[in-house]
Parts: structure tokens; sequence; C-alpha cells
């Protein structure tokens, strides 16, 4: 059977991965697929590096123009692998506009162009992959999106960026503050050069924005999604949790609640005991409660060239099964037909309801936990658990030194959460700022 020709934009570390993992299993491929699948172009700008990767591989044209592949009557399928926001969905939307299927790794394109890409595809009736944007190896997107099918999603909440896990959980076994630790991720290779992105909770946010959409079936939303990183986190913080009980994670959780979805990314609190806390390095995990299924969680490695590759050639594999089929009997995009999509609001953070971690340095001295408490509850928040440090002591003579108080509370909505940290900031006896963390229990 005639073969489909693929041409591959961007052969770096994915794009090495795709092309080694297609070339060593080609027949096996082949099988499952139903006819082969051959990369016949590859676009990158190093063209040293294209011509290393490709090695001595039949009938493939190499070229540092990545149009002329999009633009080649040849082509059946993009593979899109050069990232960013520019190029790559100028590159993708002449794609679709050229009647070629694309499959994508790119999240940060789809999370917040993918409403334009996707309605583009859909007037072209074209396909757009995109498994591997999300969690690198782990075929999350496939699972949410037609394995769990018969389910209403109820909540997910994933380890989806492997350079903070490997951070928090370096941070936990070893005590070292967060800026030494990214150092040596850093020099591992495991975070890049401007970690940004990674540290700052953006990348985890481009991904829940896609597996939100996929579970609840919105446009993607990228704009209304709550953003938090783990830069400010204090080594203390993860030991105090392991005190109580806990370990930090940065999750990426979308839930459905009565005023709408949940949309946010952050560190939380999560109970040592649930198997998601025990993910740990550069492992990614995905936790999802479907209301007949129950909680299944789906762990793997979420990066790296044949993990991620793996996932590019799944989506090769699925749209050449179908690239030929009516595209109405494929699978949409988002999960749910496209006049099916709903625009329900992303709850606003100061409506979210959770538990939370608060620790606040105080003088050590009468009277102040009761005037804690007090503020806490005019602002009906009862306490589960507290736990106090010494942490600074004073010259003799000086008075009272100072103490950590470590509060867990129970369920209580944000905004009540945000006023009262404001209230015991105010009080002369803080001293500094409160740091306050959610606390996410994952029960099933």
């Amino acid at each position: 059977m005639k073969p489909i020709h693929v041409g591959l934009l961007g052969i770096g570390t994915v794009g090495g991965g795709t092309f080694a993992v297609l070339a060593r299993n080609a027949e096996e491929i082949a099988r499952r697929a139903g006819r082969p699948i051959v990369i016949t172009a590859v676009a990158d700008k190093n063209l040293e590096r294209a011509r290393e990767v490709v090695g001595t591989a039949a009938g493939v044209r190499i070229t540092d123009d990545a149009m002329s592949v999009v633009d080649d009557p040849a082509i059946d399928i993009v593979v899109e692998l050069i990232g960013g926001y520019g190029f790559a969905k100028d590159a993708v939307l002449r794609a679709i506009a050229n009647g070629k299927h694309v499959v994508t790794a790119n999240k940060a394109l789809l999370a917040v162009h993918g409403n334009e890409i996707f309605a583009a595809a859909q007037q072209k009736g074209v396909m757009v992959a995109f498994e591997a944007a999300v969690a690198g190896g782990i075929p999350i997107i496939k699972a949410v999106r037609e394995g769990l099918t018969a389910n209403r999603i109820e909540w997910i909440a994933g380890i989806i960026n492997g350079t903070t896990n490997y951070i928090l959980s370096t941070m936990r076994d070893s005590g070292r503050p967060f800026a030494d630790v990214l150092a040596d991720a850093q020099a591992l290779g495991y975070a890049e050069a401007d970690p940004t992105w990674d540290i700052e909770g953006v990348d985890a946010a481009h991904k829940i924005t896609l597996l939100s959409a996929i579970a609840f079936g919105t446009p993607v939303q990228f704009e209304q999604a709550h953003i938090e990183g783990i830069s400010q986190l204090a080594a203390e913080d993860i030991r105090y949790a392991e005190e109580l009980g806990y370990r930090i994670k940065l999750l990426g959780i979308t839930k459905r609640v009565a005023g709408g979805i949940e949309l946010r990314v952050h560190p939380a609190l999560v109970p040592a005991k649930r198997l998601i806390a025990n993910v740990e390095g550069v492992m990614n995990a995905v936790l999802v409660k479907g209301d007949a299924v129950g909680a299944t969680l789906y762990y793997g490695r979420g990066a790296g060239a044949e993990p991620t590759g793996s996932a590019v050639i799944a989506d090769l594999v699925d749209v050449t099964r179908l690239h030929t089929a009516d595209p109405e009997h494929r699978v949409p995009h988002l999960a749910f037909r496209a006049d099916q999509l709903e625009n329900t609001p992303v709850v606003p953070m100061s409506e979210v309801e959770s538990a939370y971690y608060l620790r606040l340095r105080v003088q050590d001295k009468p009277g102040v936990l009761a005037d804690v408490a007090r503020i806490l509850a005019d602002n009906a928040i009862s306490i589960e658990a507290m736990i106090q440090k010494n942490a600074a002591q004073k010259e003799p003579g000086e008075g009272g030194g100072e103490a950590d108080i470590i509060l867990l509370t129970h369920i209580t909505r944000e905004q009540h959460a945000d006023a009262a940290i404001a209230r015991i900031e105010e009080l002369a006896t803080t001293v500094g700022r409160v740091t306050r963390l959610r606390l996410e229990s994952l029960a099933s």
C-alpha cells in the first residue's frame, strides 16, 4: 500500500527521537497503521544536526526552509516540533490551509492559539493531533478523550512538569534551598538555561489548559488559568509539610464545580500516602476522576527524546488510519463535537475552596496564637492541625525570640483565607509575610 509521507519540522531532541523510533520500529508501526509511515522531508535551521540525525536514510530531503516542506504536495502529514508561538503558528495554519494533517508537541501553541487552529482544521476537514503536547510519553490525551468517554469527568490533577518535580524531590531529600537545586537541574540538563516557564508554572498551565478543554468540552482558556510557580518555595516548608504527613508537588488542577470549572497551577500539599505524592524526580503522573470509573492514575516519562517521540508516532498512526475517513467520523480535537463545546466559565480564584497550610513567623510571647486563632475564626476558618517551631533566637536581655507557627486549616474559600492572612500580617507580633500553600487531598 502507498506509504504516508511525513514532513518533519524541527529535528532537535524530540524530532531526533521521533526519527529514531520510527526508523527502528518501521515494520511494527506499518503493521499497526496499515501502511508504511515514511519521513521524506526534514526541515531544521541546523542543517549539520539534521544530516547527522538522518544519517544514511534513503529518500529524505533535508532543508532549512520549513515552508517548502509545508507546501510540498507530496507531504501528507506535517509534524511540527519547532515550538513557540510565532513561526510554528504560521507553519501549522499554512499546512492546514494546504489540506495537510498536523501532528504537534507544541502545548504552548495550542493552549494560546488552539481555538483558531482547531477551527481552521475543522473547516478544511483535516486533523490536528497533539498527544505529545501533554506529559510526554504518557497517553493521557487519548485516555481522557477516548478511553474515558463514557464518564462525566469530575477533576484532573497532575504532576505535568518534570523539571519542577525534580527540584521539589531533591529539595525534600537534601534539605537544600531552591536556588541551589535549580542550578543542579540546569547542570544535569533537566532545566533550561532560562527555566522561567517551568519554575513559574507556565508550562504546566499550558498542559492543564488542554486537558481541561478535553475533559469538560470547552474551548481552550489559557488566559483564564491561575498560575503560581515554585521559585518562592522555602526548604523549611517542604520539611514542615513532611512532618505533617504531606509532600509538596506542583500540580495542574482542573475541576468541575457548581459555578463552572477551576483551572489552576500551584504548589500544593498532597497526603504522603497518595500514590501521586510518591512520584519523584523528572517523572510525571496524572490523576483523572470520572463518575463511573473513579480515580485513575497515569504515570511515566513526561519528557525526553524517545518517550515524547513515542507519542508523536502514536499520533502519526492514528492520523494514518483515519487519513481517508469522513471527517465526521473522526474523534473531535477536543473530545466533543465542535458544535457541542460549551463556554463554561472559569471560576475566579477567590471563589475556589481548599484547605490551607499557613506558616507565620511571630514573636514568641503569650497571646499570639490566641490572636491568630481569633482572626481565623472571624473569617470562618477552623484549624485542623498546628505545630510550633523555634525560629531566630534573640540576644540575652532582648526578650523572647521568634517562632514559626504552622497551621493546617479545614476547607474554606480562598477569599476568606486572603482576608485572614491580611489581618494576621497586620499584627504587631507577626514578623514578615505569611506563607500560604493549598492542600489537595485528591481523594477518590
